[in-house]
């Protein structure tokens, strides 16, 4: 384990807290070419000039007009049109959805979906989506802070980010390190089990929320690596959540990094092995550290 810089964790926390736009949010620009980008105003396609399209499983991180963007397990993630002929299967159940009304009934931010497309071009439309009604329970009760003891923990994370403007304010309780390989952004059993028994950790600490920062070895254009080191710290943030039941209020927003900090040399195999990694951070207060 090791202590990241103060210097990468401020560039987070900044980020964080000083305005910065959310790991998801909806385009304010059309960029159709990138499915990983929300757009407002598009058009949804007509389904006659389509065929099938891929399978696509992960959690649904983004929606805005009738489109959502679903995020796999890899951190990949995909723009999926939705219109009135998709139908939506919960459980034993299968039911329409009028896309005018998916932001306030099933699909919610944070639910995990299997979706079949339709595909034309780069373009796919949901034909059906499928999840269960246990997670839908779970993400309503998020959304609308129905249920007391999310309402108490809601409220008490409020208070706990309001009170932690800088990086100056925290304790670093720990920091956990998971490896890739080279170019990839694929957790190994062995990164999945450190993962859970790092949240399992984290839950006995008092007020903790968790930082993760991706990072590369040297290999490959700036441009490339930051890139990289965001999608291996979206693998990160996505199994902690869904296999290891971290909750999403206390994850503050994941940042990559590239080739910066290295914890080895860059020099040779083992130095690059090292600095293929994502740091997981477990942060607390300085104000509430030992209530």
């Amino acid at each position: 384990m090791r202590v990241v810089s103060q210097k990468a964790v401020m560039l987070v926390v900044v980020g964080s807290f000083a305005g910065a736009a959310p790991a998801i949010v909806s385009a304010q620009q059309p960029a159709a070419a990138d499915p990983n980008i929300i757009v407002n105003g598009e058009q949804v396609p007509d389904a006659s000039a389509m065929t099938a399209g891929p399978e696509i499983k992960g959690m649904i991180t983004a929606h805005s007009g009738d489109k959502i963007k679903v995020t796999a397990r890899d951190g990949t993630a995909a723009g999926i049109f939705v219109n009135d002929a998709t139908k939506i299967k919960a459980g034993g159940g299968l039911f329409g959805i009028n896309s005018n009304k998916l932001g306030a009934t099933a699909l919610l931010n944070g639910l995990p979906v299997t979706v079949k497309t339709m595909q034309a071009g780069t373009t796919l439309l949901a034909s059906q989506i499928t999840l269960k009604n246990s997670d839908l329970k779970t993400a309503t009760m998020i959304r609308n802070g129905t249920a007391q003891g999310f309402a108490e923990q809601t409220a008490a994370t409020e208070t706990l980010r309001g009170r932690m403007g800088d990086i100056d304010k925290y304790n670093i309780k720990s920091t956990t390190n998971v490896n890739f390989a080279t170019g990839k952004a694929v957790l190994s059993p062995q990164a999945k089990q450190d993962l859970c028994a790092t949240a399992a950790n984290a839950e006995g600490t008092e007020n903790a929320l968790m930082l993760v920062v991706g990072y590369t070895d040297s290999t490959g254009s700036d441009e490339l690596n930051q890139r990289l080191s965001e999608k291996r710290a979206g693998s990160v943030i996505n199994y902690l959540q869904q296999a290891c039941h971290w909750k999403p209020y206390r994850m503050l927003t994941p940042t990559g990094m590239a080739k910066a900090d290295p914890l080895a040399s860059n020099a040779t195999a083992e130095g690059k092995a090292q600095n293929r990694r994502v740091s997981v951070n477990i942060l607390v207060s300085k104000g509430l550290d030992g209530l």
